[in-house]
């Protein structure tokens, strides 16, 4: 009986509380909770856009203890607590991925990168766009076991379209079809462009001779040489995949999210690209829809 009445003393201020909510509702409190929302929003989308599923389940984990607080113990933290309590923790997430952040809001797509993205396989059937992925990697894994072979140096990014602007117009533009000879003439010794980054997206080679980013981190190996760095740092800032040919040894390495895997064969190579295009053919997949 006492637990009832405890029961229904509870219900009743809460009815109490909801029906105070409302009383004293406005239009500058439904903005707030209209910007409270917008900003929920994108930091959940910037966390799970840049693969990090773990930090967007803590942030939803801290937002609702944050609200359980203020709820059940008002006499410790209120309203205007909560609110800078919950800023806090979305600009803490937001600047750890300050550079993907800035790449939104700059809007870095040009409309030419856009109208590439939506036709990275044309408009034929699923067939021929297996086919084209299947031409596209046997040309790409040719041209850097060639290179491997005779110890040149290349670094290939695989592109989602989500480079910065700066990075793409550091190089430059070409727009043609992948095939084995282009990509090792660019990285010819003597070739002008053979230092810089070569761009993929989806089955075109989008830019040459770009610039990347190094990274900063001290924990990789000394035998790193700029274009390993390169490699490391440009997919610490973007959603690509880096393929790098060593030009002292000949190894061929892969890089995801800041992570090399060295020694990559026919096979590794084979699954990186593969896993790439799938994802590309999921993406155009979903926007033609």
């Amino acid at each position: 009986m006492q637990n009832l009445l405890s029961f229904a003393t509870g219900f009743e201020a809460f009815q109490t509380r909801i029906t105070a909510f409302f009383a004293d509702f406005s239009v500058l409190f439904a903005v707030e909770i209209l910007l409270f929302f917008l900003l929920f929003y994108f930091v959940s989308k910037t966390l799970r856009d840049n693969d990090a599923t773990k930090l967007m389940f803590l942030y939803w984990f801290l937002l609702v203890v944050g609200g359980l607080m203020l709820y059940f113990t008002d006499e410790l933290i209120d309203e205007q607590f909560y609110l800078f309590y919950t800023v806090l923790i979305s600009a803490f997430m937001l600047i750890l991925f300050s550079v993907e952040v800035k790449k939104s809001l700059w809007d870095v797509h040009t409309s030419k990168n856009e109208g590439a993205e939506k036709s990275i396989f044309g408009g034929g059937s699923e067939i021929s766009s297996q086919q084209e992925v299947e031409r596209c990697i046997t040309n790409v894994i040719k041209a850097l076991q060639n290179m491997s072979k005779n110890n040149v140096g290349a670094l290939v990014v695989l592109s989602r379209g989500s480079l910065p602007k700066q990075v793409l117009q550091s190089g430059v533009t070409i727009e043609a079809e992948i095939s084995t000879q282009l990509i090792e003439g660019i990285f010819f010794p003597k070739a002008p462009l053979h230092d810089g980054a070569l761009v993929i997206h989806g089955h075109k080679i989008q830019a040459a001779g770009c610039f990347l980013p190094l990274t900063q981190k001290t924990s990789y190996p000394k035998e790193y040489g700029t274009r390993h760095r390169a490699a490391i740092g440009i997919t610490e800032v973007a959603n690509v995949i880096s393929l790098v040919v060593s030009e002292e040894t000949g190894i061929i390495s892969i890089v995801k999210q800041g992570n090399v895997i060295r020694y990559a064969d026919y096979d590794m190579l084979s699954d990186a690209l593969h896993d790439y295009y799938w994802q590309e053919m999921l993406l155009t997949d979903k926007k033609r829809k």
